[in-house]
């Protein structure tokens, strides 16, 4: 899709598309996007934060005045949007750690959401997930009816939230019939605010724990679980999928196979030579080099500075050196027993060529499903598309978890 606004800026202009996207489920308004973007000086992460900030402001201000008056339904679809709207304000300030913005923004992002939660009937439940001597923190939408329901996992990615995935599939399994869990792992927003968590790699060891939660509960028919990852989760889904029997079901958005493979590219040798450099104590010419990277590309400067944050490192380089431990070689991906879906866009910013390569890999039951960008869904994670997708991805959940499948 060519960029509507931002042309000489691709992230700028896939962060204001990604917010566009999630008008389906309620996270925006297209008109109070446009107008805000509009107003943004491009490249420029203040001017970013302040427009997005001003508006989350005005439209939360608004929806509390509306649930003051008794209007539970205008109150609840504003407080939505003003929770994407915050998140998207603090979303390029992590560059700095202790900036306080972060705090505000993410913050009000969260409390908007789980105002808005209790007004949705039945309500979206927080929850706090025991894992390891502390909680994963979560939400949990009960389906319609009674009995024991097909239950779907959700988890984001390298950059977005649990309360993003209200607009990346958790109400669209809802009214499906599923129940669905969302959650934030190590590296995630909630985990990394709260209780400094990086990212890891073995992600069997965060959705265990989730699983043995969602297991205690008997309104769960544990014949049918299935995990969807988003992002980067479509390499952290399929790796705890290869480790955990109890999935009937794994769906990567978008399926990825190797992130060292994004570390590496630029770099001369061999694989092993590159991953000696990346790891080496000192490298200052690669050093020097990824700074001049990151001041010319405005995707570059965004993810080493988001990636330093996530990964818990402090330069570009050991960021893009603990990218070489999150992959699905070695057999790994073909430990995955469960029936797996792969999405795969046509136009992939970040990742393209990888859910070919998970395809590949796979042993188990195995469906490619491409988007396109003449039905306006190959931007990466479909985004602006996400009727299409969810339709299209819970139709194959309907099929692969259908009641005698497995």
């Amino acid at each position: 899709m060519r960029p509507l606004l931002f042309p000489d800026d691709p992230q700028f202009w896939f962060e204001t598309l990604r917010s566009l996207g999630h008008a389906p489920y309620g996270g925006s308004d297209f008109g109070e996007v446009v107008s805000t973007a509009e107003r943004i000086v491009a490249g420029d992460y203040d001017s970013w934060h302040d427009e997005w900030l001003a508006l989350a402001d005005r439209v939360a201000a608004e929806a509390e005045k509306a649930r003051a008056a008794g209007h539970p339904i205008t109150a609840r679809d504003g407080l939505l949007r003003a929770s994407n709207y915050y998140r998207s304000a603090e979303f390029f300030l992590h560059g700095d750690p202790a900036d306080p913005r972060i705090r505000h923004a993410y913050t009000r992002s969260v409390d908007c959401f789980q105002t808005a939660a209790a007004l949705f009937e039945p309500a979206i439940e927080p929850v706090l997930i025991p894992y390891e001597d502390m909680h994963l923190r979560g939400y949990f939408y009960r389906a319609p009816g009674a009995g024991p329901h097909p239950t779907m996992v959700l988890h984001n990615g390298f950059d977005g939230t649990a309360e993003e995935m209200h607009f990346f599939g958790a109400p669209a399994g809802a009214e499906r019939g599923y129940h669905v869990l969302t959650f934030d792992g190590p590296g995630q927003p909630a985990a990394r605010f709260h209780d400094g968590l990086p990212f890891r790699p073995d992600w069997e060891n965060v959705v265990g724990p989730v699983l043995d939660w969602l297991l205690a509960r008997p309104d769960v028919d544990p014949d049918r679980l299935g995990l969807l990852g988003l992002s980067m989760g479509g390499l952290l889904a399929p790796r705890a999928a290869a480790f955990e029997p109890r999935l009937a079901a794994c769906v990567a958005v978008d399926g990825l196979y190797d992130l060292g493979l994004l570390s590496t590219r630029n770099l001369p040798g061999t694989r092993a030579e590159q991953e000696r450099i990346l790891r080496a104590d000192q490298a200052p010419e690669l050093d020097a080099a990824l700074e001049k990277m990151a001041a010319e590309n405005p995707t570059s400067r965004w993810a080493f500075t988001h990636g330093m944050y996530a990964m818990g490192v402090d330069s570009p380089r050991a960021f893009l050196a603990s990218y070489l431990d999150y992959h699905l070689r070695d057999g790994v991906a073909e430990r995955i027993t469960c029936p797996t879906l792969v999405c795969d866009p046509e136009d992939d910013m970040f990742f393209a060529g990888q859910p070919e390569l998970l395809y590949d890999h796979l042993t188990a039951p195995k469906t490619l499903m491409r988007f396109t960008t003449a039905e306006g869904a190959g931007a990466h994670c479909h985004s602006g598309a996400q009727r299409l997708a969810m339709g299209r991805i819970y139709d194959w959940l309907d099929d692969t978890l259908r009641p005698g499948r497995r």
